[in-house]
């Protein structure tokens, strides 16, 4: 991608030297106007400056992570620490949820203020070299500069060495000696939301009732993110929406989606085995959509998994879906134990909890490297249905770049 900044006395005419010298295919990402400041502003007018973009028909593809990445020398933090201005436009559900901009100066939103503040972070003599490059030494120390910085930023907000080196060298390889600020920041960047990949979301087939289980240990907001989802179904989609529970551990949990069910109007049932499960199939079979709520349970002990195994396995595969359910405040050495054990009894889809509880998201994209699983809903709060919304991947790419 090449992204230019073009001035111009009027917005029309900075468009048209953007179009001229990027051809037709060029996107204005953002829009502003620049006042002259000091004793110049008496003598001069404003001026309109645009940025614009144009692809270079690179084609990406999504590379899996290697069974062992390639890792750089080690890279330490040996730059200042970037300070964020206060955003107060800036909430939970737009960080995580999904992005409603869709006009291409949203990219440009989430690119320009670390692009502004990595330039501020740039010793003098960097910047001089920025400036004025007088060799191919110099253009490589700008360069490293630049990628030190994002590199910092992304394990400031707890994103895996392993995979911070991953998109590094990744970026480092394709990248031009003279390649700028702007090409550095996007192809990174980039890299980010191609390894997020697609949010997979719930889908009703339309033929046969969809089962929807939710998996995960106790705590994590199971039963509050079953209530979100079906609200959303029940009131704006119109669709038929039952609950099953076969949470029979905790009362306090049978009774809190009974009291949803009852505010909503939607059946609930009780099970205790599989085979109670293939009567609730028949019994609801005029449904949409049914959410089964799982019993928390330990990941470390395996005759529970078995347990949800066998309750999972009484509904054919292609008439279910398994989402695995964490909370974004779990310890990242906690969540590989959870995630490899479920991983062990069935194929499954991440939504993540609790956003509002952490100033970090890097476990996101940590676990999504780690099982390769879907990423699909993120909760940042307990109201219901409104507190949750589906991730998206450019928000996460926003906020390991450019911090809270």
């Amino acid at each position: 991608m090449i992204i230019k900044k073009f001035q111009a006395n009027t917005e029309t005419e900075a468009i048209m030297l953007a179009k001229e010298e990027l051809g037709k295919d060029a996107i204005v990402m953002n829009i502003k106007t620049i006042s002259p400041k000091g004793i110049y502003k008496l003598f001069r007018k404003s001026v309109v400056e645009i940025t614009a973009a144009v692809d270079e028909n690179i084609t990406y593809k999504y590379d899996k992570p290697k069974m062992v990445p390639p890792v750089l020398p080690q890279r330490k933090a040996i730059l200042p620490d970037i300070i964020y201005d206060d955003d107060p436009e800036d909430n939970m559900a737009n960080k995580i949820g999904n992005n409603t901009a869709t006009e291409p100066s949203a990219i440009e939103l989430k690119l320009n203020n670390l692009q502004t503040l990595l330039e501020k972070q740039m010793s003098d003599k960097e910047k001089e070299i920025q400036e004025k490059p007088t060799s191919k030494a110099a253009e490589s120390t700008k360069n490293l500069a630049c990628i030190q910085l994002i590199y910092n930023q992304l394990i400031s907000n707890e994103v895996d060495e392993k995979y911070a080196n991953q998109i590094i060298s990744e970026i480092e390889g394709n990248l031009k000696k003279d390649a700028s600020m702007d090409n550095i920041l996007a192809s990174i960047y980039q890299k980010i939301i191609l390894k997020l990949g697609q949010t997979k979301t719930i889908e009703i087939s339309g033929k046969t009732p969809k089962f929807v289980f939710f998996i995960g240990p106790t705590g994590v907001g199971k039963t509050t993110t079953i209530a979100k989802i079906a609200s959303k179904f029940k009131m704006n989609e119109k669709v038929k929406v039952a609950f099953l529970t076969a949470d029979t551990y905790r009362i306090a949990a049978v009774e809190q989606l009974r009291t949803y069910a009852n505010i909503l109007g939607i059946p609930l049932k009780v099970i205790y085995s599989d085979e109670e499960i293939r009567q609730a199939k028949d019994e609801f079979s005029e449904y949409d959509i049914i959410f089964v709520d799982t019993a928390g349970r330990s990941h470390r002990n395996k005759e529970q998994r078995d347990d949800i195994e066998r309750l999972i396995n009484v509904i054919p595969e292609e008439e279910r879906e398994v989402y695995l359910v964490l909370s974004a405040t779990t310890k990242y050495k906690d969540l590989i134990k959870i995630t490899e054990a479920y991983s062990e009894i069935i194929n499954y889809n991440l939504i993540f909890t609790k956003l509002d509880e952490t100033s970090s998201i890097g476990n996101l994209f940590n676990i999504r490297m780690l099982t390769e699983a879907s990423l699909s809903y993120a909760t940042f709060g307990q109201n219901v249905p409104d507190d949750i919304d589906r991730i998206d991947a450019q928000n996460i790419a926003k906020q390991l770049l450019r911090g809270q």
